[in-house]
């Protein structure tokens, strides 16, 4: 999200860039208006955009991998109070948000106020409100406000020159920018986009009503009187101090030749280098997103998953069969999806017969496949290395855990859990001198054709917690194998097993 943000705020900025140094200056205002309005919503749809890239595929090689184990003990893991969980950008936001929407409500109500409380007339093509005591002048949709104390010489040019606002629908751009400003709050070039389209607007009626007037006296008008400004935002204004330097100036500036037309071709480039640069980020846009969920373990994607303890960006998938959805690159991942992968493979980084695969799951997350499949010009190597042992998804039976039900996946994979969390002792780690944050443990092992585990290999962060997770996976009870071709067979895992030092 944040990166998509950061694209909109940057495309707003070479648009008002290409705007203010190549077409501000022009008298195509009309044409000014729609650039302005059609960037700014372009501004919203490009970071959307994706060319698709030819790219190198990740090696079909995969991992048996268990579920990760995540331990948390009291005298390893300070338990997380109740103000850390809280996201304060998200605070932050919606604070923001309500009371940019309070400040634009409470107008809407001042402008709502006016037209109850006062004189309204319906004319033709308008409603003229009369405001006592004032000399404001502005308009609101089909609403014209005028003060009782404008002359009425004067009132007549300015009712044709707010005539002009209602009839280009002025008013819808001014209130499509404030919904902007309020969802956007926090977004400078939002505010600079409504400063250029109303002074557009100004430039479109100025012009219209000068056509049909004398242009001195009608530029004497808007330097003859002090009118009283209304602190609306939304509504169109006859009278700005700030803007009648420019408006005079342009009232009186010759018409641009319509050759000066082909600067914007200027966006064609400008759009390119967009599209090119949303194509070749290696960020996500907004349309993809990573939510830190209860980790779920498929054994099909047809199926109900089962529930572990741990947080994660992605799910496991353990199924005979590779899940038959979208594969994804490494590329394609999030930043938080990428770092938890990353530190899946981290460890096997050495081992060229160990990766993993990624695949599209349910509710817009993503499965991380994990089995011992290998490439038939390794297999040769892998079988004189590991002899009999058969990749997970290849198995027609699975190993079963005692207590569960023959080739019962979730229940061995709900044992296994249980098995250590009941038995690995964390609080080894209390004076081990381990470095603050996540720490991790893998412990792979083989179940024989006989159910004995076997070929016990373990990384640790320290010696003692590996001696301690070795004896962990030697005391593992023995197994109902498993089967292929109704035949026993060796299956090899890897444990990781997660914990968190503070």
């Amino acid at each position: 999200m944040l990166n998509y943000i950061i694209q909109v705020i940057l495309f707003q900025s070479l648009f008002l860039v290409v705007y203010d140094l190549a077409l501000s200056k022009e008298t195509f205002f009309s044409k000014n208006r729609w650039y302005l309005i059609g960037t700014i919503i372009l501004s919203f749809v490009l970071p959307l955009i994706r060319i698709t890239r030819v790219q190198e595929t990740l090696n079909e090689e995969y991992l048996v991998l268990l579920p990760e184990i995540i331990l948390s003990p009291e005298k390893v893991i300070e338990q997380q109070q109740w103000y850390q969980s809280i996201d304060y950008l998200d605070i932050v936001f919606w604070l923001g948000l309500l009371v940019f929407l309070s400040i634009f409500l409470i107008k809407v109500k001042q402008l709502f106020t006016l037209v109850y409380k006062n004189h309204v007339t319906k004319k033709e093509g308008y409603s003229l409100v009369v405001l006592p005591k004032s000399t404001k002048a502005f308009s609101f949709f089909s609403y014209i406000f005028l003060g009782e104390n404008i002359t009425d010489d004067r009132k007549e040019k300015i009712i044709a020159h707010e005539l002009v606002h209602i009839q280009q629908k002025h008013s819808l751009d001014l209130l499509f920018l404030e919904i902007l400003k309020i969802v956007m709050w926090f977004n400078p070039m939002i505010r600079i986009y409504q400063k250029r389209i109303t002074l557009i607007h100004e430039f479109l009626s100025d012009e219209i009503v000068s056509e049909n007037s004398n242009s001195k006296s009608y530029i004497n008008n808007l330097l003859s009187d002090i009118f009283q400004v209304e602190q609306i935002s939304f509504v169109n204004q006859f009278y700005k101090h700030s803007l009648i330097k420019k408006r005079i100036i342009m009232i009186t500036k010759n018409r641009s030749k319509q050759s000066k037309q082909l600067k914007y071709l200027l966006l064609i480039p400008v759009l390119s280098s967009m599209l090119f640069y949303t194509a070749c980020s290696e960020n996500e846009s907004i349309s993809i997103t990573s939510v830190l969920e209860t980790q779920k373990i498929f054994t099909s994607l047809d199926k109900k998953p089962v529930e572990t303890d741990r947080q994660s960006y992605m799910d496991f998938y353990m199924g005979d069969k590779l899940p038959n959805t979208k594969e994804y690159l490494l590329e394609e991942l999030t930043e938080e999806e990428k770092e938890e992968f990353l530190a899946m493979t981290e460890k096997f980084k050495d081992n060229s017969t160990v990766q993993l695969k990624i695949f599209e799951g349910l509710n817009n997350r993503k499965v991380v496949a994990f089995s011992l499949f290998i490439n038939k010009s390794e297999l040769g190597k892998y079988e004189r290395k590991q002899g009999d042992m058969v990749p997970m998804i290849e198995l027609d039976v699975f190993p079963t855990f005692p207590g569960c039900s023959d080739g019962d996946k979730d229940c061995f994979s709900k044992s296994m859990i249980a098995y250590v969390k009941e038995n690995f002792d964390v609080s080894l780690a209390d004076n081990l001198n381990l470095r603050k944050g996540k720490q991790r443990i893998f412990v792979k092992f083989k179940i024989t054709k006989t159910g004995n585990i076997e070929d016990i290999e373990v990384r640790a962060p320290h010696p003692d917690l590996k001696s301690h997770a070795e004896q962990l996976a030697k005391n593992l009870p023995q197994m109902k194998p498993g089967e292929k071709d109704n035949k026993v067979v060796n299956v090899g895992y890897v444990l990781p097993i997660t914990f968190n030092v503070q």
